[in-house]
């Protein structure tokens, strides 16, 4: 198929990866900007890890707990631009909505949409908006967690928000804050690598077999390199076994550890625009 010249320089962009190898991976993956990127990965090309970001949708990220920390949630409430989405009208509009939530325990999208703000569902607030603001408002992602001990984190900005859930009562605000902000700051997949999901492992390991082919490895050293590979990403990526941001020399299992040896982070949740 025909790649036009806007094709390749969002590709581009996104990864910042030369202009002949987008060409080129969008001709391979037929204009599929997903599938060129995966390409350029197993090409041993860098690829920015936070490509959404370039392309982002605005809007407002926040999260909050009830009273006793038994129920969190966290929405993403959209528009196009910055203007409005830093509007006192809009800032309020999804402060209202995910207080709402939280006074009635709101468990999906659906019945979040679907409740009783001032008089209106949210679902008709938000066409109401699009109306005077003149742009495509959308309550986009919301999601719940009720555990023994909830605690939310909003950095400064709302662009990005967490919740996360553990396993015992008696956990401390203070230490459910620290992980919180570890989720925001460092992004994890996952709570550990039993919870990866599998479409994520085989990517992975897809991506690092190519990777190690190229790098003329021979075939019997394959598997078991990509399977070293496999472990750094559980390394990086899976929560309990990241670096502690507040303290590189432990991880984030080992802190928890220190603070109590039975508290568990059982449930994540992190939004960001334009992710």
């Amino acid at each position: 198929m025909a790649i036009t010249a806007a094709e390749v320089n969002k590709l581009r962009q996104i990864t910042g990866s030369g202009m002949m190898d987008c060409k080129n991976a969008l001709v391979e993956a037929d204009g599929d900007i997903e599938k060129a990127i995966d390409i350029l990965r197993k090409k041993g090309q860098k690829v920015a890890a936070k490509r959404a970001d370039r392309s982002a949708n605005e809007g407002y990220v926040v999260a909050k707990t009830n009273k006793d920390n038994t129920y969190g949630a966290v929405l993403m409430l959209n528009c196009e631009t910055d203007f409005v989405g830093k509007t006192a009208e809009f800032i309020a509009a999804a402060e209202s909505m995910i207080d709402l939530a939280v006074a009635n325990q709101i468990k999906e999208l659906k019945q979040l949409l679907d409740a009783k703000l001032d008089g209106q569902t949210v679902n008709e607030l938000l066409t109401n908006m699009t109306g005077k603001t003149g742009e495509k408002i959308e309550l986009n992602q919301f999601e719940v967690i009720e555990k023994p001990f909830v605690v939310s984190y909003n950095h400064n900005g709302n662009r990005l928000a967490t919740i996360v859930g553990f396993n015992k009562k008696s956990a401390n605000i203070e230490v459910g804050k620290e992980i919180a902000m570890q989720i925001a700051a460092m992004s994890p997949v996952s709570v550990d690598e039993t919870s990866v999901p599998k479409e994520v492992i085989e990517r992975e390991l897809d991506i690092a077999r190519e990777q190690i082919r190229n790098e003329g490895k021979p075939e019997a050293m394959v598997e078991k390199i990509a399977q070293g590979k496999l472990n750094k990403f559980f390394k990086e990526s899976t929560l309990i076994h990241q670096e502690f941001i507040r303290d590189a020399k432990k991880t984030v299992g080992q802190y928890l550890k220190e603070v109590d040896a039975e508290l568990i982070v059982e449930k994540f949740y992190r939004l960001r625009l334009g992710e």
